[in-house]
């Protein structure tokens, strides 16, 4: 069940680290995967200066097999609900409140229909309702971790590497998707509205190199293919209560430091469709899941952690650490994600 009436935001784009290419492997779709946006085979951090700090040779870094790819949501969506069933997906049905019965799960709709079934899993993000109705009035909230950030679509003015600009509070990354675009996230501090000040934005990356406010000029002739993007994050202490299951963003969802959204998302697809196919019964899946996926969402909420504490160094102290610990802190976070889930 999904509540829109249509896949949100499709025009934009999504990057994948390795370990969400090798989920998209095991579903067999690495094929159909590699004929739709761009392979990522090197990452660049610059400084405002365009001075390079360090770079990562991510194909080296994964192999051949689990290489990072950046393509559109759009054609992700599609690849996810290939071979499925006409109707698997029912768009605009969207779940009010949720509860258990001796017989399985109760979902009220917006429609005021109600719908039962043996498992609910809650796939809602950040302000996930599954997870309200969960935990009923202690339910953890999204932690708002910054407003101000955008995401669009552009022409590509030549990056062909995952590059990231970083100075005086501002940040702005370009990834090459396909057809002569690429994929844009910017933030910045000082002030900004949560709304979109062009002037304002201009300041930020007034400093910034040529490339990167051509591309900035680009995007703000065209304000309303611009989204709103705030930063949030969820860490709840439980994702599931007997035949109730809380994946990807409604029960963790994280800064977007190491692209693990997704990532994340799609293995506690896997590994819970694994319980579930072994399980007789479905309402002792849930401590096996969390045990399961607990220590790899954690590892990842450290290292993010950790990383996203040198955004708050002045800059000239991160430019001179971040040649030392850039690198030290891409393989520490990935090479554990290297390793496919399993059960």
């Amino acid at each position: 069940m999904e509540r829109r009436d249509a896949p949100s935001a499709a025009g934009l784009a999504i990057n994948l680290p390795g370990n969400a290419v090798c989920a998209l492997a095991q579903l067999g779709l690495l094929d159909d995967l590699r004929r739709v946006g761009t392979r990522v085979r090197r990452r660049e951090y610059r400084t405002h200066r365009d001075l390079l700090l360090f770079a990562v040779d991510e194909d080296a870094f994964w192999g051949m097999e689990m290489g990072p790819h950046c393509l559109r949501r759009a054609d992700l969506l599609r690849l996810l609900q290939s071979g499925l069933p006409s109707g698997s997906v029912r768009h605009g049905t969207g779940i009010v409140a949720s509860r258990q019965t001796p017989q399985g799960v109760e979902v009220d709709l917006e429609d005021g229909a109600v719908e039962s079934g043996g498992l609910l899993v809650g796939a809602d993000g950040v302000h996930s309702r599954i997870r309200r109705s969960l935990f009923d009035d202690r339910a953890p909230g999204a932690a708002l971790l910054a407003t101000q950030s955008w995401r669009f679509m552009v022409p590509n003015p030549g990056v062909e590497a995952w590059t990231l600009w970083a100075g005086a509070g501002a940040l702005f990354l370009l990834i090459p998707v396909d057809h002569g675009e690429a994929y844009a996230w910017v933030s910045a501090g000082g002030g900004l509205a949560n709304g979109l000040d062009p002037d304002r934005l201009r300041s930020a990356f007034g400093s910034f190199p040529r490339l990167v406010r051509d591309t900035l000029e680009a995007a703000l002739a065209r304000p309303d293919a611009i989204h709103h993007s705030p930063l949030e994050e969820v860490r709840s202490p439980a994702w599931t209560r007997d035949r109730v299951v809380l994946v990807g963003d409604a029960a963790h969802a994280i800064a977007p430091v190491w692209a693990q959204g997704a990532a994340l998302a799609l293995e506690d697809a896997l590994v819970l469709a694994d319980l579930l196919a072994k399980a007789g019964d479905w309402r002792s899946v849930g401590p096996d899941y969390e045990r399961l996926r607990r220590p790899r969402v954690a590892h990842v909420q450290a290292m993010t952690d950790r990383l996203s504490r040198t955004a708050t160094m002045p800059d000239w102290a991160r430019n001179l650490l971040l040649p030392l610990i850039g690198p030290r802190s891409y393989r520490a976070t990935y090479a554990p994600l290297r390793i496919a889930v399993t059960t």
